[in-house]
């Protein structure tokens, strides 16, 4: 990976892609060391040759699609590419599980990836990343300027906690609730270069501060700025990386939709020369613990001074965007409350077969 990147990756609006983190889990539905197999040792189907990676720990994979020209063929690139991983790992002896975390995760007694990446990442983070064994939907939308791309990420802010709170599926972490609905979100706010980011007034000053963390040896290259949300000057995409993973494929397809509308409203509204909303960056991290609290149950605090529940801003969003799969996420259990139930009704064989992929 270069080290950083630049504007001139910036060319093209509209274009998708889809990033997910999946768990590599054995017969009995729970987490085992299967990247090197899967990765390594066999050769993936043609859909995935060059798209399948591996994590941190042993126990995750990650699968792009191929990019995309727009919202109308998300479907069909997400079913091939889960249907192509589903049947690589079956091949191999394994299953395919989706979660912000798995519930029945224990990071002592699971391997690290050997990747020189990772191992560089664990000697300089330490504890943070030793115990990282979170996965995510990580949604990518093409923008056609640095400038533009950078307006979207500071404005798209506001709309992550919407987003965190629909997705939130992961309750459990190292074995125990955590009484969080998203515990994924906090443990991965431990690493450096997380979370929330602040707002830059333009390309030129993000570009500067990426390329000062790389000299500063603050990050080892661009890749992890690890931020809810940012410019990806390899790419020229706007990157959403706050839901937790979805074992449902509508559910990931109602994401991306969102954020597809999102950015192509965004790119509309910057063009028509709006300012960047101002508002203080304390205000967006309470709206995140709200979301990762409190799940489909929260209310969060809106740009004009005022409150609405979950609920609410899901109507506003639909009807604004047009958009529809969001509401489906609302009025469905919600991931976290499903886990939950699945485990105190039934036991964690039944949660864990809940997890695999559809």
């Amino acid at each position: 990976m270069e080290e950083t990147g630049s504007a001139a990756a910036f060319d093209r609006m509209g274009t998708l892609g889809i990033e997910e983190e999946f768990y590599v889990v054995d017969e009995y539905g729970r987490p085992t060391s299967g990247s090197d197999e899967l990765v390594y040792e066999s050769e993936p189907p043609a859909i995935l040759d060059g798209r399948l990676d591996h994590e941190l720990f042993k126990t995750v994979v990650e699968t792009q699609t191929p990019t995309l020209d727009g919202i109308g063929d998300a479907r069909d690139a997400l079913d091939e590419v889960r249907d192509a991983l589903a049947s690589h790992a079956a091949s191999n002896g394994f299953q395919i599980a989706a979660a912000g975390l798995h519930p029945l995760a224990k990071w002592r007694e699971l391997e690290h990836a050997e990747k020189p990446r990772y191992r560089a990442q664990l000697e300089r983070i330490q504890y943070p990343q030793h115990r990282n064994t979170t996965a995510g939907l990580h949604i990518h939308v093409g923008v056609d300027d640095a400038d533009k791309a950078v307006w979207i990420a500071n404005e798209l802010r506001w709309h992550l906690p919407l987003m965190l709170a629909l997705s939130a599926n992961s309750p459990y972490w190292d074995g125990f609730d955590t009484g969080l609905a998203s515990a994924r979100a906090k443990i991965f706010e431990g690493l450096p270069n997380t979370g929330m980011p602040t707002a830059f007034d333009s390309y030129a000053e993000f570009e500067q501060f990426e390329r000062r963390m790389v000299e500063t040896d603050s990050i080892d290259d661009r890749g992890e700025l690890w931020f809810d949300v940012r410019p990806h000057s390899g790419h020229g995409t706007v990157e959403v990386r706050t839901p937790d993973g979805q074992h449902r494929r509508d559910y990931v397809v109602a994401f991306v939709e969102y954020v597809h509308a999102l950015v192509e409203s965004m790119a509309d509204r910057y063009e028509d020369g709006e300012a960047n909303t101002d508002t203080r960056c304390e205000y967006l991290d309470e709206n995140k613990w709200r979301a990762m609290r409190h799940g489909h149950d929260v209310s969060l605090l809106t740009p004009d001074g005022s409150t609405a529940s979950l609920g609410e801003l899901v109507d506003r969003e639909c009807d604004r965007l047009g958009v529809d799969g969001l509401r489906t996420i609302y009025e469905e259990e919600s991931g976290a409350t499903r886990q939950r139930r699945l485990r105190h009704d039934e036991g964690v064989a039944t949660l864990a077969e809940n997890l695999l992929i559809e």
